[in-house]
């Protein structure tokens, strides 16, 4: 057994975002015709290093009913055409916006693309209709430095959580 921190946080409004736009070398594209293949192939990408297990058991129709849905829209970052992350927004009721998934592939790690893709995804995620809120959560199993990004872009914690995993997960 694990013992993990599952930290919750938000943005109110978007004068509360700190971007960071400077990544020299990142191309950040819409993916505006969903395939819920591509959305598979990124979370595995991404999430193998940060144990993201939940979703690697879904069969073709989980994934299709989860990433081609009109209320979750997906944006990879490119760098010298490689997959240096990606993110996907989640639309919810109470014009709420959800930071669903992001994350950076392993070679992107350190090239200092993870400031900018984060205040793309906030910045898109409050473009998105009425949105009054912005809201994610990461845990202590994700990269050192994640949630310090998260709080340098204005994101505030507004609850902490401690969870139990098993370890064959």
């Amino acid at each position: 057994m694990t013992t993990i921190t599952v930290y919750h946080l938000e943005m109110n409004s978007p004068d509360e975002l700190k971007a960071n736009t400077t990544a020299a070398g990142l191309n950040i594209v819409e993916a505006e015709i969903p395939q819920y293949q591509y959305n598979r192939f990124l979370y595995q990408l991404v999430g193998e290093d940060w144990q993201w297990y939940e979703k690697l058991k879904w069969d073709s129709d989980q994934w299709r009913d989860y990433a081609e849905r009109d209320n979750l829209r997906t944006w990879t970052g490119y760098n010298r055409g490689s997959i240096a992350g990606y993110f996907e927004l989640e639309q919810q009721p109470d014009n709420n916006v959800e930071l669903k998934y992001f994350g950076l592939a392993p070679k992107a790690i350190g090239q200092g693309f993870g400031a900018c893709l984060l205040s793309h995804a906030i910045s898109r995620a409050w473009q998105w209709g009425q949105t009054e809120r912005v809201w994610l959560h990461t845990c202590s199993l994700d990269h050192p430095v994640a949630l310090k990004n998260y709080l340098a872009r204005g994101f505030k914690i507004f609850r902490e959580e401690t969870e139990v995993i098993a370890e064959d997960q």
